[in-house]
C-alpha cells in the first residue's frame, strides 16, 4: 500500500518548483546494484524502480563473454551473479537488453528528471586489443546505439551540467569501477607517435608502448579541424612506427623490431563507415632503424627511407602496393642522402606527447587536444582515486559510510553518490545527491529523500 502512495505523490509532484535547480544542489532517489532487484535488498525490477522515482540506476558489467555474445554481461561477482530476471527485467544478462528497459521507459516518460546510469566496470577493458574484442570503443558504440537521442554526452557538458529541467528526458552514462579502464577512457599513453591523414579526412595515428606493442588510433578530421577518434587497437609488436595513407584508404606502416635492428611493413585498409582498420600480415624487408614511409607518384607507389643499423647512412626502397594480397612489393634498395619522411605531421595534423606525457594532437585552431575515445560517458571520481581521475570529473562517489568525502564533494559543488546507503545513520548534511540504497521503499528512506526535496 505504501508504494502506491509514493507513486501517486510522484505523479502529483509539480515540476516547476525545481525549474533552474542544478544537479549538484539536488537529491535523487537512487539504488545500489539496481539489477539485483529483490535478490539483494528490496528494489523490484528496473521498471518498478523508475516508476517509483528512482533516477540513478547502477549496472555492474563484465567483458568475460564478449567474444561469444558481442556484448557485455550484467552481474556482481561475474555474469549473471545476483541478477534478478523477474519480468519485465530482461531474461538475459546482456547489457543491450538492460539498456533497452531504461530507454523504453525514458521514451514513455519524456519529462522525467535526468537518469544517471552508472556502469560499474568489473573487469579491465584495456586488455581487449580492439573493438571486436570489446575495448572501450565497443562500449561507446553500445551506449550510443542503445540510448540514441536520449543520451547526454559527456563532451556536451565539459565543465558543468545544465539545470535539472534542461536535462529532463535525458540519460547520463557514468563509468565507475575499474580504474585502468577509466583512465584510458580519458587519455592514452604512448611513445614515438606517427600520423597520416589523406585528402578525405581519414586519419591514422600509430605509436609504440615503449616496450613491445604497436597501437593505432583511427578517425576522421571534422569540418572545424578537430579529430573524431573512432577506433583504437593493438596491431603488432615493434617500436618506432611510421605510417602513410592514400585517398582510397589504403594504409602502409613500417616499424622496427622491438628486439632486433630489422624493419617490417604491414598493409591496412580504413573502413570509412566505422573507422576500423583491417590489417594484413607483417613482413620483414630489411635491416635498419628509424624507418619512414610515404606514398609517391600516385595511389599505389611508395618510398621508404631508414638508417643503417651500424652507421649514419640512409637507405631507401621503392614499393608498390598490392591491394589484392595486402602487401607491399619492395624493390630498388639503394643508398640515399635524402632525409627521413616526417612522421609526426601530416596534412596539417601534428601528434606528440603533451606536458602530462599523454598522446595529443594539434590541428588548425585545436592545440594540445588529447587523443581519446569519443567522450560519450562521464568518468566518475571515487574516494581514494588518482588525481588524474579527479581532474575534470563532474560526478563523485564513495561508500555511504565515507561521510567526509561526501560532505566535501557537496561543499565543492560535485554531485556525489553514496552507495550502500542502507541506514538513516549514514545520512550527511547535506545529503549525498545520489543516496544509493538497497531499500528504496523503506519509510525511513522515503522520509529522508522527501525531506531533502528529491526530484523526479
Amino acid at each position: 500500500m505504501f508504494s502506491f502512495i509514493i507513486a501517486a505523490l510522484l505523479v502529483l509532484q509539480p515540476r516547476g518548483i525545481h525549474a533552474d535547480q542544478s544537479v549538484a544542489s539536488s537529491v535523487f532517489r537512487s539504488t545500489h546494484n539496481s539489477y539485483s532487484g529483490n535478490i539483494e535488498g528490496s528494489k523490484g525490477t528496473i521498471q518498478y524502480q523508475l516508476d517509483h522515482g528512482v533516477r540513478m540506476i547502477e549496472l555492474d558489467i563484465s567483458d568475460k563473454y564478449f567474444s561469444r555474445d558481442n556484448d557485455y554481461s550484467i552481474g556482481h561477482k561475474g555474469p549473471g551473479n545476483a541478477v534478478d530476471h523477474t519480468s519485465p527485467n530482461p531474461s538475459s544478462n546482456l547489457l543491450r537488453d538492460w539498456f533497452a528497459v531504461v530507454n523504453l521507459w525514458s521514451a514513455a516518460n519524456p519529462t522525467h528528471a535526468p537518469i544517471q546510469l552508472v556502469l560499474d566496470i568489473k573487469t579491465d577493458l584495456t586488455d581487449n586489443p580492439n573493438y571486436a574484442a570489446g575495448n572501450l570503443a565497443a562500449l561507446n558504440e553500445i551506449i550510443k546505439s542503445s540510448l540514441s537521442g536520449r543520451l547526454l554526452w559527456a563532451s556536451d557538458a565539459p565543465g558543468d551540467l545544465p539545470s535539472v529541467d534542461a536535462l529532463r528526458g535525458k540519460v547520463m552514462v557514468v563509468f565507475s569501477g575499474d580504474g585502468t579502464s577509466k583512465l584510458q577512457y580519458k587519455s592514452d599513453d604512448g611513445f614515438n607517435p606517427a600520423v597520416a591523414r589523406n585528402n578525405r579526412g581519414q586519419i591514422v595515428e600509430l605509436h609504440d608502448d615503449g616496450a613491445v606493442n604497436l597501437w593505432y588510433w583511427s578517425g576522421k578530421v571534422q569540418s572545424d579541424g578537430s579529430v573524431k577518434w573512432l577506433r583504437h587497437g593493438r596491431f603488432d609488436t615493434g617500436i618506432s612506427p611510421a605510417v602513410a595513407i592514400n585517398d582510397d584508404g589504403w594504409i602502409v606502416e613500417v616499424h622496427r623490431s622491438q628486439n632486433y635492428q630489422t624493419i617490417f611493413s604491414r598493409v591496412g585498409r580504413f573502413d570509412d563507415e566505422t573507422g576500423e582498420i583491417s590489417w594484413g600480415s607483417s613482413s620483414k624487408f630489411d635491416d635498419g632503424v628509424l624507418p619512414s614511409v610515404a606514398f609517391v607518384d600516385g595511389a599505389l607507389s611508395l618510398r621508404e627511407i631508414h638508417k643503417s643499423p651500424s652507421h649514419s647512412q640512409h637507405w631507401t626502397w621503392s614499393g608498390q602496393l598490392d591491394t589484392g594480397a595486402m602487401k607491399v612489393v619492395w624493390t630498388g634498395n639503394a643508398k640515399t642522402s635524402d632525409p627521413f619522411y616526417t612522421k609526426d605531421e601530416s596534412n596539417g595534423v601534428i601528434v606528440y606527447k603533451d606536458s602530462g606525457s599523454k598522446l595529443a594532437y594539434s590541428s588548425g585552431s585545436f592545440v594540445g587536444k588529447r587523443i581519446v575515445y569519443e567522450q560519450v560517458a562521464f568518468v566518475e571520481f571515487g574516494s581514494g582515486g588518482s588525481a588524474e581521475l579527479q581532474d575534470g570529473a563532474i560526478f563523485y562517489n564513495a561508500k555511504a559510510s565515507d561521510k567526509g568525502f561526501i560532505t566535501n564533494a557537496r561543499k565543492i559543488g560535485k554531485p556525489v553518490r553514496g552507495y550502500d546507503f542502507d541506514s538513516p545513520k549514514r545520512a550527511t548534511t547535506p545529503l549525498a545527491n545520489y543516496p544509493a540504497t538497497n531499500h528504496p521503499y523503506d519509510s525511513w528512506y522515503e522520509s529522508l529523500v522527501t525531506a531533502n526535496g528529491a526530484i523526479v
